[in-house]
């Protein structure tokens, strides 16, 4: 096993969350709602959170003032990753940031196939860095929601979890 990872003991997160819809309001938000109760069951600290109607441009702002924001070092969005025509988040995110994660689409996918069989091909979930700051797009559904926060985020924003994590890497993510 490797010798690199050191445990520090759980760190809470800065957690921002925006949900993607032109349909729903704050009152019926479900993702919205379970994304914030888990990572504030797992420790984090919810810091900031939006509902924005599915439009690039509105999208982008609020993602990039999230990234600029020094205390944001998460942001969890809901809505927006189907194949519609007003499904806009992908391409409201990618050109922001400065590494994609591919892993995280593609395991996402891999984990919801279990649930939801060839469906999840109509996913496009992805997650990625911009100014040091986690950005993970999730589908509206809030089973796919439980799906990505169970099965990947809740361990991978764990700084406690072995061989390693995102969570550990946040100091290191502005090196150049």
């Amino acid at each position: 096993m490797s010798t690199h990872f050191t445990d520090q003991g759980f760190v809470p997160l800065a957690v921002a969350i925006l949900t993607v819809s032109d349909t729903r309001t704050a009152a019926e938000d479900s993702s919205g709602d379970l994304l914030q109760a888990k990572a504030q069951e797992a420790g984090h600290r919810v810091v900031a959170r939006e509902l924005v109607r599915d439009d690039v441009y509105q999208l982008r702002a609020v993602f990039s003032r999230w990234i600029a924001d020094p205390q944001v070092q998460v942001v969890l969005s809901t809505g927006g990753t189907g194949l519609t025509g007003r499904d806009s988040t992908p391409e409201a995110v990618v050109p922001l940031l400065d590494k994609q994660v591919e892993g995280f689409g593609e395991l996402f996918r891999t984990v919801s196939f279990a649930e939801i069989g060839a469906s999840t091909v109509q996913s496009r979930a992805l997650a990625g860095l911009a100014n040091g700051t986690f950005i993970f797009c999730l589908p509206g559904s809030t089973g796919a929601c439980r799906t990505a926060w169970e099965q990947i985020l809740l361990a991978q924003l764990d700084a406690r979890t072995h061989p390693c994590n995102f969570a550990q890497l946040i100091p290191r993510l502005r090196e150049r």
